[in-house]
């Protein structure tokens, strides 16, 4: 497959007459380059300043197009920018105020002394910090640079514009403030300490690009030591949005979700997710494979911790043998694996009615153009491809309905319900290329977010007196002392009204 097109910017002068920019542009298509877009920067006298953006192969190919713009006549060559590099210029977020500091009057308010209060109650009551602080939108995406993209372990400074991406998602999507945070650390135990003595600031941790192992136990510990959400995006968020695309998927065939037979290649962080997900969801019939076959009890080979436990709670036909053995007759393929892991042959052995989620990226396991004709329904990671099942479309929106009821754990009821919420998205407009809205649908966001902040209330996952409670405002912005004060004396107040109207006691016998 070729790899995937880069976007470059020529900076140009060119001179003022007819035809010259067609000339350009038409130069650059016939060495084989996109062009993007135009955008006239300046003149002078009988030269136009232009940035002339085009899609390349790769930088010998940019290469080569700055060369021959070098040699046309009427043009020179003043500048190349690199468009990914570009947009990362000084990162891509930042730090803003929710409050402006004119005068002394605003900074006694917003600082000291006024902030001294602020702190009062909360030392008093640390849920006063959900309403009063950024606590209450705010999320730490946490990486030691393990396990990033595509890249594998670069260590977690390189991994910083990931995070930072990840960051500007949370806050474009879902108006959630979030944090990168790099740890350098690989022993977990140390690394779940690190994180637990900087949570307190937080509503919500997101751990992401951690590798497997060690990303169970991570998050393990530190669900079990934390009363904030903990979730792992690499695991969960991918189980999320592939629910929400097999339950559309399941409409498209006419068929209960709990009646389909699924093979699951990949038994990594996300393949382990998604497996326990579907379980949750009603799924029986689930069969793991790795690179050395269906992943059951007796099989000798690469059976860690994980495998075993998954080859314990799957595979209720007691399959063995190679992924093409685990295909015939299965109705669905999920694969996070490798690229052109699954031949076309063994798609063909399975159910009249597939669906083929192939999720490897960039390069998926069998290619869309290759199975289309082939299946009923069709995913990808990819953005160029129907369905794309991307993350995108459950983090935002489930942090937003965490943070809004400021739940204490992410259970998978909240799960499922995030996905069910993404499925009804799509509603009657389902079709075998559409199981899955759009990632930039924004009508996504608000509709997991309520699911999510229910299913957390009904559960009672949510912390008492903070946002969402029943606790009047007046109430909150009470010092504690006083409120119990205050409290005491209405109770009092009542209880002497309760005696005064009591009737007397009747003298009648």
């Amino acid at each position: 497959m070729p790899p995937l097109p880069q976007r470059i910017t020529f900076r140009l002068a060119i001179e003022n007459e007819r035809g010259m920019l067609g000339h350009v542009t038409t130069a650059i298509d016939d060495h084989g380059g996109a062009v993007h877009a135009v955008q006239r920067t300046g003149e002078q006298r009988h030269v136009i300043f232009r940035d002339v953006s085009a899609d390349i192969r790769d930088p010998a190919h940019g290469d080569e197009l700055a060369a021959m713009l070098n040699d046309l006549d009427g043009v020179e060559l003043l500048a190349i920018s690199d468009d990914v590099v570009a947009n990362h210029e000084g990162g891509k977020i930042r730090i803003e105020t929710t409050r402006e500091v004119h005068n002394a009057a605003d900074l006694a308010l917003v600082y000291t002394p006024g902030v001294a209060k602020i702190c009062r109650m909360i030392a008093d009551d640390p849920t006063v910090a959900y309403r009063l602080t950024i606590r209450s939108n705010s999320v730490a995406v946490i990486t030691d640079g393990s396990a990033v993209l595509g890249l594998g372990d670069i260590g977690p400074l390189a991994s910083l514009p990931v995070m930072e991406g990840k960051a500007m998602l949370f806050k474009s999507f879902g108006g959630v403030d979030a944090y990168p945070i790099l740890v350098e650390e690989r022993d977990p135990d140390m690394f779940v300490d690190t994180v637990a003595r900087i949570a307190s600031g937080f509503g919500g941790i997101n751990l992401e690009d951690i590798s497997a192992p060690r990303c169970f136990e991570i998050e393990g510990k530190l669900r079990r030591r934390l009363d904030i959400p903990v979730f792992h995006d690499d695991q969960h968020g991918t189980a999320i949005v592939v629910l929400a695309a097999l339950i559309n998927a399941a409409r498209v065939v006419e068929r209960d979700l709990d009646s389909l037979r699924i093979v699951v290649q990949g038994i990594g962080a996300a393949g382990v997710a998604i497996i326990e997900l579907l379980q949750a969801a009603g799924v029986t019939d689930i069969v793991p494979v790795d690179i050395d076959g269906i992943v059951e009890p007796t099989r000798k080979a690469g059976l860690d911790p994980i495998r075993r436990r998954i080859a314990k709670r799957t595979n209720p036909r007691n399959l063995s043998g190679s992924a093409e053995v685990a295909l015939v007759d299965a109705d669905v393929f999920i694969g996070v694996s490798g690229p052109d892991s699954l031949p076309l042959e063994w798609v063909q052995t399975m159910s009249e009615d597939r669906i083929v989620f192939a999720m490897a990226n960039p390069t998926p396991e069998i290619h869309p153009d290759v199975a289309r004709n082939h299946v009923r329904v069709m995913a990808t990671g990819r953005s160029d491809f129907p369905n794309q099942i991307n993350n995108v479309l459950a983090f935002p929106g489930l942090f937003r309905g965490l943070l809004d009821c400021a739940a204490t754990k992410v259970t998978d009821e909240m799960k499922i319900a995030a996905a069910h919420g993404i499925a009804s998205i799509v509603g009657a407009d389902l079709a075998p290329d559409y199981v899955i809205p759009s990632p930039f649908d924004r009508s996504v966001v608000p509709v997991v977010a309520e699911a999510v902040a229910a299913t957390a209330r009904e559960q009672g996952h949510v912390r008492p007196g903070s946002a969402g409670s029943l606790e009047s405002e007046s109430q909150v912005a009470m010092h504690g002392a006083a409120r119990r004060a205050v409290q005491r004396a209405v109770a009092k107040r009542f209880s002497d009204q309760a005696t005064s109207d009591q009737p007397a006691a009747s003298t009648e016998g």
